[in-house]
Parts: structure tokens; sequence; C-alpha cells
């Protein structure tokens, strides 16, 4: 393949044919299923590779499939505790979670974090809303461990909210805050909150 000035591959229209003969089951089969994606990692830091990840998210919504965009931000977490100068604390590879580094993750994730992926999502048209687990209860969470602080268990997750937006043609992007079962807010881990929804 010849690459152009912006140093992606060229391809030709025989080339674009067959790939899209070969994707035709797979997008018939996804078309208006609903797909959780975790996002995370290093497709949050690299910006290329977020810009990457934004594309395939808007070309699986073009093509009729229903997503919701789960997402986490530990590396942002650690660089907004870090500026406060407060450390980040672990235990059995779980961030431990006082109420003021909770204030910090919730800063983070649903100030932050959210905010920056649905503008990256909307720079191609109005298709992203921003969620925090907390709204609407959608992600209701207990205490996990009392070591931890507050690192929420995912009790249940009512998705009627998510399904709404989903119905109204929007990219719910949910950020893992849950609403405590004691009123207050839990940071859950973002692969199990996907997997929950």
């Amino acid at each position: 393949m010849k690459y152009a000035r912006d140093s992606r591959p060229s391809v030709s229209n025989e080339q674009t044919a067959q790939l899209l003969f070969e994707a035709l089951p797979w997008i018939k089969n996804l078309t208006g299923k609903t797909v959780v994606i975790k996002y995370g990692g290093s497709a949050m830091v690299d910006e290329q590779l977020r810009a990457d990840v934004m594309g395939d998210i808007l070309l699986l919504k073009i093509i009729g499939v229903k997503l919701v965009l789960v997402h986490g931000g530990g590396a942002a977490i650690n660089e907004t505790l870090k500026h406060y100068d407060l450390p980040a604390t672990f235990l059995d590879g779980q961030r431990v979670t006082t109420p003021e580094v909770m204030d910090i993750v919730r800063e983070v994730l649903v100030g932050k974090v959210n905010q920056e992926l649905v503008a990256a999502i909307n720079e191609h048209g109005s298709v992203a809303v921003g969620v925090s687990g907390s709204d609407a209860g959608t992600i209701i969470a207990d205490q996990l461990d009392p070591n931890l602080g507050r690192v929420g268990k995912i009790t249940r997750i009512n998705s009627d909210y998510l399904e709404s937006l989903l119905d109204n043609e929007y990219i719910p992007v949910v950020a893992t805050v849950a609403q405590g079962e004691d009123g207050g807010f839990y940071n859950v881990n973002a692969d199990v909150a996907a997997g929950h929804i």
C-alpha cells in the first residue's frame, strides 16, 4: 500500500470493495444490537489512539449499532491526586478511596474525563451524552471492603435511563461513579461496571 501525506494507507477501490464484502455479515449481525464498550488504558492517554477509537465508535453507530461507552480514568485520578499532594494508595489492586479521594474521583471521572470523551465523539455530530453512574440510579453499589473506603461492589444496574438515551439515538458515555445504597457515592471498577451493564 502507498501512504498518503497524512500517513494513512491509501486503499484501492477493489480493496475497499473486498473489505466491505467481508464485513457485511458482521455488520448485518450487529446492526440494531446494543454493544457495551469499556474504554480505558493506553487508549485514553495516546491522542492518536483515542481519535482512532472515537472514529471506530462513530462507524459502529453509523452502521446501526447501539453503543454504551463505559470508562474509568485511573491515570487522570492519580495525576489530580498528585496535584493536591495526596497519595494514590492501593490495596490488592484496588484504589483506597477515602471520602476526600472520592470527591476527586467524582471531579475527575464525571467533570473531566467524561466531558472530554463526550466532546471527542461530538466533534462529528451531537450523538454522545455524558452520564455518571449515579445519574438516575444507573449504577447502585454497596461498600466492597471497609479497608478500601468508598470503593463499591455493584448491587444492581438500573438500565432505564441508558435505554431511553439509546432509544433516542444517543451514545451514553458512562463514568463509573455509583450511587451508594447508603446515599453516598462509590468508586467502581470500570471493567466490572461494563460487565454488569
